[in-house]
């Protein structure tokens, strides 16, 4: 619903809403097949991965049925490409992939690691890889990836974590939210776990320096976007003191573009 008075309010985003819609259709689709994990950890191991700064749900925990990937994946990369966000011949070489017998379960598994810091990137594996790969994965994944998210952070206390990567997955916060408390919570971009981190310091590269970091808002407040003067990043938020309903990271990720134009013209990337 909300999606669908964006798309009232602002018709210029009209394509990049109709796209989530279905992206969203197609995951809960998926998600609705997914069982919720029973996921047990030693806790001293929990520890370890924690002082380490590595993430706790490894690719094994991960309750995929692979005929409900290939569906996904195949899925992901036609909604991508017929929104004009895959190019043909990526989105031609991604498909073939998903048709390779079984050689797409090790690649997804070494993909995983990689991107969660628990394998070295291999820059060869990297340049081989169809443009556009890592956003298909990082959406076809999600149904399966947010069904151990949500088992774990049941059981699992992450409140200590201070690093600016997901605790879960160890992807890289896609947005953020600043709770009514004025505590600001990073969303991953992988599997929509949060945590909490530092209102100013950069996610990205660890910069603490306030006076290194831009802040500006929407004329109404409702949403924020935070500059780093030391790396040149930037992180969109939804300011949720004042709000009326919660973040909804499908709904406020689309409703920000301009803001996402806003920040490249002033650098940040």
């Amino acid at each position: 619903m909300e999606l669908r008075q964006l798309k009232i309010a602002q018709p210029e985003l009209v394509s990049a809403v109709d796209m989530q819609i279905a992206l969203i259709e197609m995951q809960r689709r998926v998600q609705s097949r997914v069982p919720l994990p029973w996921i047990q950890m030693d806790l001293e191991w929990l520890r370890a991965q924690h002082r380490a700064g590595r993430p706790i749900v490894r690719f094994r925990d991960l309750p995929i049925d692979w005929t409900d990937f290939r569906l996904a994946l195949r899925q992901t990369a036609d909604i991508l490409r017929r929104f004009d966000a895959l190019e043909r011949a990526d989105h031609d070489q991604i498909i073939a992939l998903g048709r390779e017998g079984h050689a797409l379960e090790p690649l997804v598994a070494d993909w995983y690691d990689r991107t969660a810091g628990l394998r070295e990137v291999d820059p060869a594996a990297a340049t081989q890889a169809p443009a556009g790969l890592d956003h298909v994965l990082v959406l076809a994944l999600r149904p399966f990836l947010a069904r151990s998210t949500e088992s774990l952070a049941q059981q699992i206390d992450v409140s200590g974590w201070s690093r600016g990567i997901c605790p879960f997955c160890g992807w890289e916060p896609d947005f953020a939210v600043i709770t009514p408390g004025a505590d600001r919570r990073l969303i991953c971009g992988r599997c929509l776990a949060q945590w909490n981190f530092a209102p100013l310091d950069c996610p990205f590269c660890g910069n603490d320096d306030r006076t290194q970091v831009t802040s500006f808002a929407t004329r109404d407040g409702r949403y924020r976007v935070y500059g780093c003067d030391v790396c040149h990043r930037y992180l969109k938020a939804y300011d949720a003191r004042h709000a009326a309903r919660p973040v909804m990271v499908t709904v406020d990720s689309i409703a920000t573009l301009p803001l996402d134009a806003a920040a490249m013209q002033r650098g940040y990337a």
